[in-house]
C-alpha cells in the first residue's frame, strides 16, 4: 500500500485523507498561537538548521537537532498504524499519526511539559517552540511515516538507530534519552549529558 494518489474514488478519498491531516496541522499551528506561541523566532529570522542546541534558537527555526527524533515518531506511528489500523488505507494511518504528533507538539509546549524539561533534562534554556519549529516537527513526523511506509523494516530500524546514536554521540541527546528523562529522570544520565 502506497500514499501515492490513485485515480477515481480512490484517488479522492486519499486527498480527503490528505486534507484531513493538513487540517489536524492548521489546528495545531492555531491552538498554539492561542496559547501564545511565537510564529518564529524571536530573534526575527529564519534559519533552515539551528545547530546549537543550548541557544535561544533551538526550537524555533526549521530543523535543528531534534528534527531526527520526529522523523523516528513518525516511523514509530507508522507500526503503531499497522497494528491498529489493519486494513485501512495508508493515509487513514498518516492521520492517526498526525493526530498524536499534532497532540504532543500541543502538549509540548504547555507551561506543565516546558517546566519538565527545563527541571528534569539538560534543557534548562528550553522555553518551547516556535510555531514554525513546532510544525515543522510534524511534518518530519510525516516525512518519517512515508520512508517507513516505502522502505524495508530492516533499513528502517538501521536508520532510527544510527539517528540515536549519531545524535546521542554528537549532543547528548535523543529521543531515547528525552523520554527516559522526561518520565524518569536519572542523575547520572543529566550529568553525563551536561558534560560531567
Amino acid at each position: 500500500m502506497t500514499l501515492a494518489a490513485g485515480t477515481g474514488d480512490r484517488g479522492q478519498r486519499l486527498w480527503i485523507w490528505l486534507a484531513a491531516c493538513l487540517g489536524v496541522i492548521a489546528v495545531q499551528m492555531l491552538v498554539q498561537h492561542l496559547m501564545g506561541r511565537l510564529w518564529i523566532c524571536e530573534c526575527g529570522y529564519v534559519k533552515l538548521w539551528e545547530g546549537v542546541v543550548n541557544s535561544s534558537g533551538n526550537s524555533q527555526h526549521v530543523s535543528d537537532w531534534y528534527t531526527p527524533s520526529h522523523i523516528i515518531h513518525g516511523f514509530l506511528f507508522y507500526g503503531l498504524g499497522h497494528l491498529l489500523l489493519r486494513g485501512k488505507p495508508m493515509s487513514a494511518r498518516l492521520l492517526l499519526a498526525t493526530v498524536i504528533e499534532s497532540a504532543w507538539e500541543i502538549a509540548e509546549n504547555t507551561p506543565m511539559v516546558i517546566n519538565r524539561y527545563r527541571s528534569a533534562t539538560i534543557s534548562l534554556d528550553y522555553f518551547g517552540d516556535s510555531v514554525l519549529n513546532s510544525t515543522m516537527d510534524t511534518l518530519a513526523m510525516a516525512m518519517g511515516f512515508v520512508l517507513a511506509a516505502r522502505l524495508p523494516v530492516a533499513v528502517t530500524i538501521a536508520i532510527a538507530v544510527v539517528f540515536e546514536l549519531f545524535t546521542g554521540w554528537v549532543i547528548r541527546d535523543n529521543l531515547t534519552l528525552n523520554v527516559l528523562m522526561l518520565v524518569w529522570p536519572l542523575d547520572a544520565v543529566k550529568g553525563w549529558q551536561a558534560g560531567f
